[in-house]
């Protein structure tokens, strides 16, 4: 049988992909030299959570490259003036197509790269040497609305992986060998994974997705050596929960609140940050009530998984506006006032700063809306809850309008914060609206699509918004800084006719790192200005996350080039908006590893 995707519709069938490929390459030999030798062989050095705790700024050891979820790496020896003479180090293909999201992540010279369809490679990441492959066997029946993959955890000499069959792979750093499997949900009913592991103190932190299909979402913890469950915590709220009364009737078991990106970790309050997708199905009146604790943020004690505090961007979501990304931690003042905060710029097109306390319950502090946003008529000033346009909900047989349109201000691509020029920079979308009307969901059948909106009207829901002209380019996507300090926008970098789907990268020496655009093109900005100092068109669009490293002194870029999923499917709905000869052709697909160095830099790294 053919496995079937989310590709260039909701649904596209391919053929089934290969499988067991550990031994497709020769495996890491440990107690060869440390990453630096000149024969390419590399060692491995355990990571313990001390290092994830503190990274060296040579390695990038996790999705955001630190527990904060910064997105910045402290390494400044690509500068703005010498970015101009950035070229391809190495570049490796991965083999397969669909959305390339995963940062590269990297350990003492080894790099782990997950792509589409389970596979994880392990790369000497001077030379592009695969050293293993390793890619688990999907069952061939397996329906993947994400076919994707965010990336790798690292613990001990362990490499943690997530599955969209629903399970956690640990592999052996050095081999590639499974030490063991662990399937927290049945795939048949609709569970999937797609995020990067949260590991610390021990334990591998993961959230199931599968809201579309009517699942109840949960986040579970497995011991790092065993795979042993150590807890469980449902994202939406049941029986003997504080806010089970946030449901009516047992809507509640059909709930949504999926979990598709790692959660980021303060270790001295030892509380973990998770965001929440939106509630099951989308239209609102089938679940009447706040939903909590979907699309919101939820503070998870790391020993226990008790929920210890949360904050709702918005309740009873009618609009699919998945509030998924980890907020970004950082500690802000404020009128004279130090603010432990939570930063996250929402998919409902708000800003958000929030404060942290060491107990966990969360404060709001302020929002602002950073795109046009029709929905909100006000917000309440001290607990930031909104209070509704009605005209702009969309419900059963109730047709709506509403900006922006369903992959909202920004999707899942994470923003980035650099403590050096303080700003907060932002993946943005705008001028895109969408236009709904619901439908009865009718009984839930496990593994079926259980949204209550026809896939007419999902696939063909976007809209201008009013008083743009489509017969000119107009501004789409951007990369927007602001000043967490003060609450103000510092600039904005505008993409004429193209989504952004880039999450960003920054440094220590203020360039900004990012792809995300329909041109292919893989560029470096300016932290202060956002004026562009580099671009290169590669092989299909970035949508991977990019990450930085240093070995022998040279600092490296890297990223994962390969279109496809959400990215793709908006592109289809903007080139039905626009005039035929400003459209974009269905960009190609197929996977790449570029990395990047200055061109010469060896003398000055000596």
């Amino acid at each position: 049988m053919s496995r079937l995707v989310r590709a260039r519709g909701w649904l596209a069938a391919v053929a089934p992909c290969a499988v067991a490929l550990a031994l497709a390459a020769a495996p890491v030999q440990a107690g060869q030299a440390d990453g630096k030798a000149a024969d390419g062989k590399v060692d491995y050095k355990p990571v313990t959570d001390q290092r994830l705790a503190n990274p060296e700024p040579e390695n990038w050891l996790q999705y955001r490259g630190n527990y904060q979820s910064w997105g910045y790496s402290p390494l400044d020896q690509i500068t703005a003036k010498n970015v101009t003479k950035l070229v391809p180090a190495w570049s490796l293909s991965t083999g397969v197509s669909e959305g390339h999201q995963a940062p590269p992540i990297v350990n003492n010279g080894v790099m782990f790269v997950t792509t589409p369809q389970a596979q994880v490679m392990a790369i000497n990441a001077r030379t592009g040497e695969i050293l293993w492959r390793y890619q688990k066997e999907l069952p061939p029946e397996l329906s993947q609305l994400h076919p994707t993959n965010r990336g790798v955890g690292l613990y001990g000499d362990s490499v943690f992986m997530t599955t969209t069959d629903s399970c956690v792979v640990a592999l052996g750093a050095t081999t590639g060998k499974v030490k063991w499997e662990k399937c927290v949900a049945p795939w048949q009913d609709g569970y999937y994974m797609t995020l990067s592991p949260l590991v610390a103190k021990g334990k591998v932190v993961v959230g199931v997705s599968g809201g579309e299909y009517g699942v109840r979402g949960f986040i579970t913890a497995l011991d790092a050596e065993t795979g042993n469950e150590a807890w469980k915590t449902y994202t939406v709220a049941g029986p003997g929960d504080p806010a089970a009364d946030t449901w009516k009737g047992d809507a509640w078991k059909t709930g949504g609140g999926s979990v598709w990106i790692q959660g980021s970790y303060d270790p001295a309050a030892n509380l973990a940050y998770f965001g929440t997708g939106n509630g099951g199905p989308w239209t609102p009146d089938a679940r009447p009530g706040d939903n909590l604790y979907t699309s919101s943020v939820v503070a998870l004690d790391l020993d226990s998984g008790k929920i210890k505090g949360h904050h709702q961007y918005h309740w009873n979501d009618a609009w699919d506006w998945d509030e998924v990304s980890a907020p970004v931690l950082i500690d802000i003042e404020r009128d004279g006032k130090k603010i432990p905060a939570a930063i996250h710029a929402g998919r409902n097109g708000y800003l958000w700063t929030l404060e942290r306390s060491k107990d966990g319950p969360l404060s709001f502090v302020e929002a602002k809306p950073f795109v046009h946003q029709d929905v909100f008529a006000s917000l309440d000033p001290k607990t930031g809850r909104p209070t509704y346009n009605q005209a702009k909900i969309p419900g059963i047989n109730r047709r709506a309008a509403f900006c922006p349109g369903l992959w909202g201000g920004k999707d899942w691509p994470p923003e980035a914060y650099n403590p050096k020029t303080g700003l907060f920079y932002i993946p943005s979308n705008d001028n895109l609206c969408s236009e709904l009307a619901g439908a009865q969901a009718g009984t839930r059948k496990p593994g079926e699509l259980y949204i209550g909106i026809p896939i007419d009207e999902v696939l063909n829901s976007l809209r201008l918004r009013d008083g743009v002209d489509k017969s000119k380019p107009f501004a789409i996507g951007a990369i927007q800084a602001w000043d967490p300090k003060t609450g103000k926008k510092a600039w904005q970098h505008d993409f004429q006719d193209s989504a952004n789907w880039g999450p960003l990268l920054t440094t220590g020496s203020g360039l900004i790192f990012a792809g995300g655009t329909s041109d292919r093109k893989f560029r470096a900005l300016d932290g202060t200005t956002g004026k562009v100092l580099w671009e290169t068109r590669l092989n299909s669009g970035v949508t991977g996350v990019p990450s930085s490293y240093m070995i022998d002194g040279i600092q490296y870029v890297a990223v994962q080039a390969g279109w496809g999923v959400d990215a793709e499917r908006m592109l289809t709905g903007i080139n039905a908006l626009i005039p035929e000869e400003r459209r974009v052709s269905v960009l190609p697909q197929g996977g790449v590893i570029w990395v990047f160095r200055v061109m010469g830099e060896e003398a000055a790294a000596k």
